[in-house]
């Protein structure tokens, strides 16, 4: 904690001045904690499904702040992003006060996702459904690339690697199609639809473009993997 020790030693020896007819508050360590947790939580971007924890220094209880004429400003330090450590500056400066003074503190924020992970340990080829996955909130900076937090999408998806148990899923580590795999190829317009048979060639997820060999023609085709199983091309 970074506080303005020359303010407080004067405020013990002398008594503190306050303007004529204005009343003076003495600020509660809890008090201006909580105000510290407030400014911060008004900063935080996170969705509502993620767990946020915020929590303020402690501040030494025998900690004597003087009065303050005034309500407590209270402000980040610094004008950035909300971060796992944060400093928040909580200060008490007026004109006519002998004694303004000012305490910078440290707020720490955890931010947890809910992230779909195995329950145990999946080996390569395992496909995936409700009885290997289950949810688990991570800390966001444990995170890097395309997780899930929905187990639905993935179920009949194969792992492509080994993970271990409470791991996240990658999207790179899952093939919602997967090469030789057989699936539905689906092509429609808004007045007819036909669906045929096909071999996966590639590899690939929701949303990108395969190659598909289409069984009863044997031509290979471009498509976009559609969910677990089915290709769709364009008319």
């Amino acid at each position: 904690m970074k506080v303005n020790l020359a303010h407080f030693f004067s405020a013990a020896l002398l008594a503190t001045v306050t303007v004529a007819g204005a009343q003076a508050d003495t600020p509660s360590i809890s008090a201006i904690q909580k105000l510290a947790k407030e400014t911060v939580s008004k900063k935080i971007d996170a969705p509502t499904s993620a767990r946020v924890e915020i929590s303020p220094q402690t501040l030494d209880p025998r900690l004597m702040l003087p009065n303050c004429i005034s309500p407590l400003k209270v402000e980040l330090a610094a004008d950035r992003p909300i971060s796992r450590n944060n400093t928040v500056k909580v200060s008490c400066d007026v004109a006519d006060q002998a004694y303004p003074w000012q305490v910078f503190m440290s707020v720490r924020v955890d931010i947890n996702f809910p992230v779909v992970v195995p329950n145990e340990t999946l080996s390569q080829g395992t496909v995936l459904d409700k009885s290997n996955l289950t949810l688990r909130y991570i800390d966001q900076y444990s995170l890097n690339g395309q997780q899930f937090d929905d187990m639905t999408p993935l179920i009949g998806a194969k792992l492509k690697r080994r993970t271990t148990k409470d791991y996240p899923i990658f999207a790179a580590n899952v093939c919602f199609v997967c090469k030789g795999d057989q699936v539905s190829i689906l092509a429609s317009t808004e007045n007819f639809q036909i669906k045929t048979v096909g071999e996966a060639l590639q590899d690939g997820n929701i949303g990108e473009q395969i190659r598909v060999k289409n069984i009863r023609s044997n031509k290979v085709i471009d498509a976009i993997v559609a969910k677990v199983g089915e290709v769709r091309v364009k008319m």
